[in-house]
């Protein structure tokens, strides 16, 4: 049985056009990175470019934020896991166009993939507007849990953040609450726009748009792993105060 601790739902959508097919065919064994070889010591050899550190997103859905990081910093190096494969193969036809040679792409579950990798090899994971899976009985299959976290924690250098967006105010109290929880990441808010205004350089997604449309405020949320041992049991700071719930101050 195939293991899936991280993705729930569909894995394909309309069938592709001949075209981008084809080039999907063509092309994805060349970015899509194999867990069954042995790790690299270091990301950044996964890279046909010389890259000075790794960033991750999860879910990157159509890959317009994923191409978008790409193209502003080409010194980066960036992996993005889509398990659908109509958004993985825009992803691809994205990278073929603007030749980026800074991409690399994984299209099965998360978790493995983080299993493979090296320990503090990340200098950040993005989850942008993660299945919120709304319904209680539901609430197990949400990314954010337990052992995600300490995957997250555990593939993070020092220094590194987790960046969490999303339009659900369940998930995204679910998400303070997990996190706090597990106290090894600091939340960095200080002030109340450090999350509800979009990060620098946010080039916003077709799911945004579509929720901002419908009424629905997103929450950016930023989490960072400590730098020295012992850290990481701080909970924002005195702007920001917490209760029980982790509800966010309105």
């Amino acid at each position: 049985m195939q293991r899936r601790d991280s993705f729930f739902g569909r894995r394909k959508g309309k069938r592709l056009r001949p075209g981008r097919a084809a080039l999907l065919e063509r092309r994805l064994p060349d970015l899509l990175i194999d867990i069954a070889a042995p790790p690299p010591t270091r990301l950044e050899t996964l890279f046909a470019l010389p890259v000075r550190d790794v960033r991750l997103e999860i879910g990157f859905g159509g890959g317009e934020h994923l191409v978008h990081q790409a193209l502003n910093s080409p010194d980066r190096g960036f992996i993005g896991i889509e398990p659908f494969v109509n958004g993985l193969a825009k992803a691809v036809q994205a990278v073929e166009s603007h030749g980026l040679g800074n991409v690399r792409l994984y299209d099965q579950d998360a978790g493995p993939l983080m299993d493979w990798m090296p320990a503090g090899s990340l200098a950040r994971v993005d989850l942008l507007y993660p299945d919120p899976w709304p319904k209680r009985r539901h609430w197990k299959r949400r990314f954010v849990n337990r052992q995600n976290l300490e995957r997250i924690h555990r593939v993070l250098r020092p220094g590194g953040t987790f960046r969490f967006v999303s339009d659900i105010a369940s998930y995204v109290e679910w998400t303070l609450s997990q996190v706090h929880r597990r106290g090894e990441l600091e939340w960095t808010a200080e002030a109340a726009d450090d999350w509800r205004r979009p990060w620098p350089g946010w080039p916003g997604t077709r799911y945004e748009a579509k929720a901002l449309g419908e009424g629905r405020r997103p929450a950016y949320l930023v989490f960072r792993k400590p730098d020295g041992p012992g850290g990481g049991d701080q909970f924002g700071s005195g702007a920001i105060s917490t209760s029980s719930t982790c509800r966010l101050p309105q």
